[in-house]
């Protein structure tokens, strides 16, 4: 195996330059008001992504899914995991799964 320097490991996200993160997905019941979808997802981003250093890169309607990872280098743990699901599930979201932690960078799981 080739031996990389600082610079390399840096670009390609290796060593001390990986990157974990997790996948999380939930459900709106049907029949929620956009205003309710609109408002659940702005609490979420300002009470739980924002004020713990995560980024939050997703979409969805009534079914949402997307990506969690530190806003800057490094690796979120397992608090930061039970932080989101907790806070998914304690306001009313339905079906609320995440996933293990994963390399972002070259281990992305494809289901």
């Amino acid at each position: 195996m080739a031996t990389r320097n600082r610079r390399q490991r840096k670009k390609m996200h290796l060593a001390e330059f990986e990157e974990l993160g997790f996948l999380v997905k939930w459900q709106f019941a049907e029949n929620t008001p956009i205003d309710q979808i609109d408002s659940v997802v702005d609490r979420f981003i300002a009470e739980v992504i924002q004020p713990n250093g995560l980024a939050y890169e997703g979409s969805g309607y009534l079914n949402w899914e997307g990506l969690v990872c530190l806003e800057k280098i490094g690796k979120c743990d397992e608090s930061q995991r039970e932080l989101v699901k907790t806070w998914l599930e304690n306001n009313g979201l339905q079906q609320v799964e995440v996933s293990e932690l994963f390399d972002i960078w070259w281990a992305y799981p494809t289901k």
